[in-house]
């Protein structure tokens, strides 16, 4: 798991950034994470840490890439 602060939720795009500098914008949230932490409604968890993990999911048709987080911890 990684540690990165949640950014922003803006057109369909949970964005965080990571310690090491990296920004990612993940198309798509586990519904449990979603569950537990409504980042879409809930402004309160702007700015705040979480533990992350993410998949990297591959689209061959296209060789495009989406982000998906699996699992979101709060700090």
């Amino acid at each position: 798991m990684k540690t990165a602060v949640f950014k922003s939720y803006q057109n369909g795009l949970f964005t965080f950034w990571f310690d090491n500098g990296d920004e990612l914008a993940f198309e798509e949230v586990h519904p449990k994470a979603l569950y537990k932490y409504n980042l879409k409604a809930d402004k309160s968890f702007l700015d705040k840490s979480f533990k992350l993990s993410y998949s990297e999911i591959f689209n061959d048709l296209d060789d495009s890439v989406i982000y998906r987080i699996d699992s979101l911890v709060l700090l």
